[in-house]
């Protein structure tokens, strides 16, 4: 399963992971995705969307759905990948 997962484009883990914690409402995942976006978007320059992330939960779930998007999703791509590992049964 390992090996599968890292062949997956990172928009491919995103709505995996995304999907499988929606099923199980796995909320600590979305916590998790929702408090490393704003270190994800300063990591790729973003500080602007960091900030307002921090003052703004409507931000932060805006982005958590479409945290598999480009940059930000490469960044966010190891969680993605150690969320689905430790759950398989996605």
């Amino acid at each position: 399963m390992s090996d599968d997962l890292d062949q997956l484009s990172t928009k491919e883990l995103h709505d995996r992971a995304v999907h499988r914690a929606e099923r199980h409402l796995d909320v600590r995942f979305f916590w998790r995705l929702l408090s490393e976006i704003p270190a994800a978007q300063a990591a790729i320059g973003d500080t602007g969307e960091a900030d307002f992330d921090i003052q703004s939960s409507k931000g932060l779930i805006k982005d958590a759905l479409h945290s598999g998007d480009g940059a930000i999703g490469e960044a966010l791509r190891p969680l993605f990948l150690d969320y689905l590992k430790a759950h398989p049964d996605a």
